[in-house]
């Protein structure tokens, strides 16, 4: 790691700033085949971290329900994604779509895609997805006019929104693209009206915890004549009241429509 010259990617042996909601980051040592436990989960650092670009975001499940709503997921659904990275966006899109869908995932780094493809083996949903090594930017996905739903979550999604429009059917389907930065948003907004899609909209989840407990307050004293005859003096009744961590930013889900032709 050189703190001189600039790096795209990450590399073993680099430091990486977790950035864990407001007010926790933690730094890591990246090293192959090493795993770091945080409260959202375990990053692997051969997959999660080693080969994607510094600044990227990991989606949570909340931005996957999200996402697998708005692109119209169910049993049956072709789905394009890119890129594929550790696979945990690729799994929620095979539960769904299985047992007559198919994913066509594409991973830039070949080293990500020949463990995503040994991992979909080993966990027996290799019969719903194939995986590409390949450039989607420069070489698309693959395949032309079969797919449902497109997810990008690539560092320059507008680089690859023609390649998404001609790999969505001919009758239309649904994009969607994720991105942690709001300059990214607006560039992939202008490609995507640009290329005709139409119905853009950009959604970003932000889960809020409650703290609910129960809890007794005295009656109200409303002044002589006006308490209330019935009841006791005190009544416990629930109360929830906003937990003073919460989840931070993790990026924005934009999705849009192709329309007809």
């Amino acid at each position: 790691m050189s703190f001189v010259a600039y790096e795209e990617l990450i590399k073993e042996g680099d430091t990486a700033i977790l950035s864990l909601g407001h007010g926790a980051m933690v730094a890591v040592r990246v090293q192959r085949g090493a795993q770091t436990q945080t409260r959202h989960g375990v990053l692997r650092h051969s997959v999660d971290l080693i080969g994607r670009p510094f600044g990227s975001k990991i989606l949570y499940s909340t931005d996957i329900a999200l996402l697998t709503m708005m692109l119209e997921l169910r049993p049956g659904s072709v789905v394009c994604e890119s890129g594929t990275g550790s696979g945990s966006v690729s799994h929620a899109i095979i539960r769904t779509i299985a047992p007559t869908g198919h994913l066509h995932t594409v991973e830039f780094h070949q080293q990500r895609a020949e463990k995503a493809r040994e991992e979909f083996q080993e966990h027996r949903v290799g019969r719903w997805v194939t995986v590409r090594n390949q450039d989607v930017c420069r070489s698309g996905f693959g395949v032309s006019h079969v797919a449902d739903a497109v997810f990008l979550d690539i560092p320059s999604p507008w680089e690859a929104v023609g390649h998404a429009w001609d790999a969505l059917k001919v009758e239309g389907g649904r994009i969607c693209s994720f991105s942690p930065c709001i300059e990214q948003v607006q560039r992939t907004c202008q490609a995507l009206a640009a290329h005709g899609f139409s119905e853009l909209s950009t959604l970003e989840v932000l889960p809020q915890l409650y703290n609910v407990r129960t809890v007794s307050l005295p009656a109200p004293d409303l002044g002589a004549g006006l308490r209330p005859d019935a009841g006791p003096d005190s009544g416990p009744f629930r109360s929830g009241t906003p937990m003073k961590e919460a989840v931070g930013h993790t990026g924005y889900l934009t999705f849009a429509t192709k329309t007809p032709g």
